[in-house]
């Protein structure tokens, strides 16, 4: 797979003032300063902010050229190294889900704060609502496979591999009228090498993790919070894989937040240079699917009349 990539940052940028802070600092090798600043609305830093100056907020937003698709996260990567110490990606799988997703949302919301959200396909179109208001709230959509199916099962033909892969950035584009980003979590963070050099070829960015909460295992939100902070105070930084389908999950996230700003972490926001460009014959079938749900286009007055008052 080739690893041709760029990552573009922005300074500083505190989502709880009416302005925003910019600062040039010399970049990593491998790393293309800004030429200039991104005004926050364009750059997709939106989240709703209840005005706290000890919210956790953002500290920099980078820009990823998904290029030849780079791969994040030390668990299976390790060249791109680009989170400063004391710096952490959140990153959620499995969405949208109802009651979890909006709890997630408004955590993160409370801090002033953003995520990238890996949506199942399947998911994406069972709710589809919840995931526009993870767009709209700022956030970055990425996929995690149309329906979970571990890539690495030996009983999955290559072609259903890459139909997986393909029908769920597809959903995940039919749910939101827009296209996310070429981002891609492979479920269980199982990496089959061909699936690797596919999306290399597809230019999707590949996300592992450094910190797994392992959220799914646990019974608690405590077990949540643990598991985290075991791991993160350890290796000081990384990408935080949650999961904003699991109840505890969203119980868990503002005891997170708060313990990763009383230990002095700070947040970036990862964002696509470019959104995925998803294929037509998947596009066209997500269409032609009579289980999705449709919206009429005939006007309110001609469904719902009132008889009786």
């Amino acid at each position: 797979m080739r690893m041709t990539t760029g990552l573009i940052f922005a300074g500083a940028v505190s989502l709880c003032a009416t302005t925003v802070a910019w600062s040039q600092t010399p970049a990593p090798k491998g790393v293309q300063n800004a030429a200039a600043p991104v005004p926050a609305r364009a750059s997709g830093v939106q989240v709703a902010c209840n005005g706290s100056p000890d919210a956790l907020g953002v500290a920099r937003v980078v820009q990823i050229d998904t290029t030849g698709g780079p791969g994040f996260g030390f668990e299976h990567f390790k060249q791109l190294d680009f989170l400063r110490d004391k710096e952490v990606v959140l990153t959620f799988d499995d969405g949208p889900w109802p009651g979890n997703t909006p709890a997630v949302l408004k955590a993160l919301a409370d801090q002033c704060t953003t995520g990238i959200f890996f949506s199942i396909g399947k998911h994406a179109t069972y709710h589809p609502e919840i995931l526009r208001n993870v767009a709209a709230a700022g956030h970055t959509v990425g996929s995690h496979t149309w329906s979970h199916a571990n890539l690495n099962n030996k009983k999955l033909s290559e072609a259903q591999r890459k139909d997986e892969i393909e029908k769920g950035f597809s959903a995940v584009k039919w749910a939101l009228e827009a296209a996310p980003a070429p981002f891609f979590r492979f479920p269980a963070l199982q990496h089959p090498p061909e699936m690797v050099t596919y999306l290399g070829e597809r230019n999707i960015a590949i996300f592992s993790c450094d910190v797994d909460s392992f959220d799914f295992k646990s019974h608690k939100a405590q077990q949540v919070v643990d598991n985290i902070f075991k791991k993160l105070d350890k290796v000081g930084k990384g990408i935080i894989l949650m999961h904003d389908f699991q109840k505890h999950t969203a119980e868990a996230l503002p005891e997170v937040l708060r313990r990763l700003k009383a230990g002095g972490y700070k947040v970036v926001q990862m964002k696509a240079k470019a959104p995925i460009e998803t294929l037509a014959q998947y596009d066209e079938e997500l269409k032609k699917d009579t289980k999705l749900p449709t919206v009429s286009s005939r006007p309110v007055n001609s469904v719902v009349q009132t008889i009786s008052e």
